[in-house]
């Protein structure tokens, strides 16, 4: 049994992967931005507890983790939603994400550092985005992208944790890409080799490997069916 913690768990593939992991027999703790929500997740799920912590205001990010005990895997999920672009910019919103995505996963990790051990296992969330951006992608991309060095510092310096990345491509079943059109989908699903997108349990299973497998570190995994080959 591993005690697992899963900030942005309320939601999409975090919630998916927090379910899947109280159902192996796991304690899994996950997190929220709204204090309600995490509670009625945790509740739905089985997890042990549901916490309030924004990733977009870092400095309440250590108090909001006070009461978490040892971490044996940790996975950051947490992500939000931008439209940027340089032809029409906005500030604020690219900085919210910066901050969320950045300066957020790496706080989390620094406010856990003394619960994490040798054995421990971390996966960050990425996406395909800093590959293949599309417009409006103009943050999202840079993020991201940035999520790579993340990973590579940390697994240097929290040696010999794990630190490990997911970068996802279009996750049909997503709540997000369900509410595209069939014609969008299918269309990606025709440029895609596999002839068919990557699924919230295909996300689920790669996060589960990155943390299990022990000489898997500072890997940045894409799930996205070979989609950049299309």
């Amino acid at each position: 049994m591993s005690s697992v913690l899963v900030v942005g768990g309320t939601s999409g593939i975090g919630r998916e992967f927090a379910r899947f992991r109280v159902e192996r027999g796991d304690q899994v703790v996950l997190t929220g931005r709204s204090a309600d929500r995490a509670d009625s997740v945790a509740t739905e799920v089985g997890a042990l507890e549901g916490i309030p912590l924004d990733l977009s205001r870092p400095r309440e990010i250590a108090a909001a983790l006070a009461g978490v005990g040892r971490v044996d895997h940790l996975v950051i999920a947490g992500i939000a939603r931008d439209d940027n672009r340089v032809t029409d910019y906005d500030i604020e919103a690219a900085l919210r994400l910066v901050t969320l995505k950045l300066v957020g996963y790496t706080e989390v990790v620094h406010a856990l550092r003394e619960r994490l051990h040798d054995e421990s296992a971390i996966v960050l969330f990425g996406g395909q985005a800093k590959e293949r951006p599309y417009v409006g992608a103009t943050t999202v991309a840079t993020v991201n992208a940035g999520v790579g060095g993340l990973v590579n510092t940390l697994a240097v310096e929290l040696a010999p944790v794990r630190v490990n990345a997911v970068h996802p491509g279009v996750v049909g079943d997503s709540p997000y890409w369900l509410g595209k059109p069939e014609e969008v989908r299918a269309g990606l699903r025709a440029r895609t080799p596999t002839g068919r997108l990557a699924t919230m349990a295909d996300v689920v299973d790669a996060v589960d490997f990155l943390l299990r497998n022990r000489s898997v570190n500072a890997v940045e995994l894409a799930v996205d069916g070979g989609w950049l080959l299309g």
